[in-house]
């Protein structure tokens, strides 16, 4: 079992800057591909970013691309994601999930084993 914890959400404003974390207990990490998604009111769960188990690849959603970047310190048990630029439509309850590390990098939250609780981001204009 992983269990996932989100932190550092909270307001922000358009242009500026937000970074979560997500820090894994029960089990390393070091095995597992992360992955943020997001879910905005009354909108479906959607992928924004996501890392493979070792850190070399990174994989982001095209409305997040160029302004989010995710990264992981797996000796921490911690998986990270800095906003940018964050716009309005950012506005969602962001979460981190895991599953087994894979040659293919999955995006479907129906693919991931381990949820956080989720985090609230709200950007204001």
């Amino acid at each position: 079992q992983v269990q996932l914890v989100e932190s550092g959400g909270g307001l922000g404003q358009a242009g500026g800057s937000l970074r979560l974390s997500c820090t894994a207990s029960g089990r390393t990490i070091s095995n597992y591909d992360m992955a943020w998604f997001r879910q905005a009111p009354g909108k479906e769960r959607e992928f924004a970013a996501g890392i493979n188990w070792n850190g070399r690849s990174t994989y982001y959603a095209n409305s997040v691309k160029g302004r989010f970047t995710v990264s992981r310190d797996n000796g921490k048990n911690k998986v990270y994601l800095q906003m940018n630029s964050l716009k309005p439509e950012d506005t969602a309850v962001y979460y981190c999930a895991a599953r087994g590390m894979s040659e293919i990098f999955y995006t479907k939250p129906a693919d991931y084993i381990y949820w956080g609780q989720g985090t609230q981001v709200t950007v204001s204009s």
